[in-house]
């Protein structure tokens, strides 16, 4: 606890500092001098307490909510706490371990359900809500597919080496037959495999204007179509979220004014172009990032926290994100390894 040492405090009062924190994490509410005197069990009045955490509170590490109430730790005091848990290797238990492996270890499932599951199974252990955050994938492309789904519809399906599926709806003319869907599909399947998305739709865009593609009027269309389905406006994602357990946290809250709050915080992070600052803002570097209030301006106010962590493909880019949201009282000393855990298990798989 150096910062507490530069800070000028005393042993004691570091003592008591460390106690009122994780009472505090526990239950959320302020904590006064009586329960930190039953806690701590040392020869002290609760004057004597008192006296200490008047100095934690000159020092910027403790406030007062109320003017009756006991402290809480500041945002600068929650930030030296938690800093000073990840110095120690703290572990899961064999039971969150096995959870994880469980989800992390199944095979024949896409990329994306595999994210599905690990943040479900994260958002459950944690009783916080839980989020991945995975960037654009850049992966050779494997198979291209229309699927009928009525009169008029489609659904263009594509399936990248990584395991990554990604799917688009869309409208077709007027009579298109299955067998104009199926020639197609064959002809796109022809090009893009083994491919980058880029690689392969220029290929193909070149054969059509230069004629040499063998389709028919209708098939040809068909391919234009599914081409710019991926590569035409704004459909291409560079960070998609995926969040879990959000009635967790929203349990946490109990007064409307914070409730709002929270439900705002979920709609700023389901924008594309936050989700991407975050994913930025936590690939920097390797290990554990955590987010405590105004540290980013999406949590400012909203008295929660964030712990993630970056994971990584093979060649070790960082190709997503996956952490816990939860209030600022959170057990950080289960909660950070956990995700640590969870991070290196998916970049095992990925890789």
């Amino acid at each position: 606890m150096n910062d507490a040492t530069l800070l000028g405090l005393k042993p004691r009062a570091i003592e008591i500092f460390n106690a009122l924190v994780a009472a505090y994490l526990e239950s959320g509410q302020p904590i006064g001098s009586k329960t930190l005197a039953q806690r701590l069990r040392l020869d002290l009045s609760p004057a004597s307490i008192r006296s200490n955490m008047s100095d934690l509170e000159a020092a910027g590490l403790l406030f007062s909510p109320h003017i009756s109430a006991g402290r809480v730790p500041t945002e600068t005091g929650l930030r030296m706490f938690v800093d000073g848990l990840m110095e120690y290797n703290s572990d899961l238990t064999d039971e969150d371990r096995l959870s994880i492996d469980g989800e992390c270890a199944m095979r024949g499932i896409s990329v994306d359900d595999l994210l599905e599951k690990t943040t479900r199974t994260l958002s459950g252990l944690s009783r916080c809500a839980s989020l991945v955050l995975s960037s654009k994938s850049n992966a050779e492309l494997q198979h291209f597919e229309f699927v009928p789904l009525g009169e008029n519809r489609a659904l263009a399906v594509l399936v990248r080496m990584d395991g990554r599926v990604e799917n688009r709806l869309i409208d077709l003319p007027a009579g298109v037959p299955q067998s104009a869907m199926v020639r197609a599909s064959n002809y796109m399947n022809a090009r893009l495999s083994g491919r980058d998305l880029l690689a392969a739709t220029g290929l193909i865009r070149s054969e059509i204007a230069a004629h040499r593609a063998e389709l028919d009027e209708v098939s040809r269309q068909l391919v234009e179509a599914g081409v710019g389905l991926w590569t035409e406006g704004d459909v291409a994602e560079d960070a998609v979220l995926v969040m879990r357990g959000q009635a967790n946290l929203l349990e946490d809250v109990e007064a409307g004014d914070d409730l709002g709050t929270i439900r705002q915080l979920f709609s700023e992070l389901e924008a594309r172009e936050n989700a991407l600052r975050l994913l930025e803002a936590t690939s920097g570097g390797d290990g554990v990032k955590i987010f405590i209030g105004a540290e980013h301006r999406m949590f400012v106010n909203t008295g929660c926290s964030l712990v993630i962590a970056p994971y990584h493909n093979a060649d070790r880019n960082v190709i997503g994100a996956i952490g816990v949201l939860g209030p600022r009282h959170m057990n950080y000393a289960r909660i950070i390894p956990m995700v640590d855990y969870t991070s290196r298990a998916l970049a095992a798989v990925l890789s």
